[in-house]
């Protein structure tokens, strides 16, 4: 997977994405998702270096099947929240 972590006013935002979404674009009925390498390319990690972004996200994104699966296991989405669009998969991780 691929994370991209930069710090924002409101703290750090997390992107991560599926190695094999990177530049793909999704589409469903309302929704268009481009997973840029602007926006999500970074560095490619193990699950135990996504976990600990997540875990210190104040906001995160996360697309594909793998790495939404892998925020549902370790409890930082509920999978009644995920989005599926087009063949893969969309989350969004807020603390407030």
């Amino acid at each position: 997977m691929i994370v991209n972590e930069r710090q924002t006013p409101e703290g750090l935002l997390v992107a991560v994405c599926d190695e094999d979404v990177l530049g793909e674009t999704f589409e469903s009925e309302d929704v268009s998702l481009t997973v840029t390498e602007e926006f999500y390319g970074g560095e490619t990690v193990d699950e135990g270096t996504v976990a600990d972004s997540l875990a210190r996200a104040a906001v995160a994104n996360i697309v594909g099947r793998e790495a939404v699966e892998l925020a549902i296991a370790e409890g930082f989405i509920d999978e009644a929240n995920v989005l599926e669009v087009g063949s893969t998969l969309h989350a969004q991780l807020l603390w407030m």
